[in-house]
């Protein structure tokens, strides 16, 4: 599982990202690149990393899930995700 400090880091880039969206899409497209350099850095999107909703794992990740791969098994062996379960043949 990642350290608090991390998932917090996280979640304060989301928001950050969010916050900023409109305006640097309005200044992209008016090709204000010197005010896009006076925003914050973690204000681009290129900044967020795709991590586990649940454990902040950054790898294995999930994108149609939004969790790592240890996470997804676990849930889908309980049957805590619905229409998921394990293949047999």
């Amino acid at each position: 599982m990642a350290k608090e400090s991390i998932k917090a880091r996280q979640r304060k880039r989301e928001k950050l990202v969010a916050q900023f969206a409109e305006k640097r899409a309005a200044l992209k497209a008016a090709g204000d690149y010197a005010a896009l350099d006076k925003l914050p850095k973690n204000a681009s999107p290129v900044r967020l990393k795709n991590r586990c909703q649940l454990t902040g794992r950054p790898r294995g990740y999930m994108r149609y899930f939004g969790m790592s791969r240890v996470i997804f098994r676990d849930m889908a062996l309980n049957g805590q995700i619905p229409g998921v379960k394990k293949a047999s043949w």
